[in-house]
């Protein structure tokens, strides 16, 4: 849990991901149209990437990848994610990390 908590506050927007997840992809994609670089931590090339799932879901992200967070704080998985960005509200989270 300290690992994630600390990756995650390492960058504005991060994600946890796994390179075989067409959800996370389809995630990174979005951020990159918005103008937004993301830290990405593919959890299926870290030794600890298990564990780090283990932690993501007990945060209480309902699937573990992806995960986003922007600045510092757990936003949720492709749903959540897609919903806020629906809304009209993802983009103003991400005002300050846009290229």
């Amino acid at each position: 849990m300290d690992k994630v908590m600390r990756l995650a506050s390492e960058k504005g927007v991060v994600i946890f991901s796994k390179s075989s997840c067409c959800l996370c992809y389809a995630v990174n994609i979005l951020f990159q149209e918005l103008k937004v670089n993301p830290m990405v931590h593919e959890l299926d090339q870290d030794p600890d990437g298990r564990e780090m799932e283990k932690a993501l879901t007990r945060l209480g992200c309902n699937a573990p990848v992806p995960a986003v967070f922007i600045d510092g704080k757990l936003v949720g998985s492709t749903n959540e994610v897609m919903s806020l960005h629906l809304s009209g509200s993802l983009i103003p989270l991400l005002k300050p990390y846009q290229a």
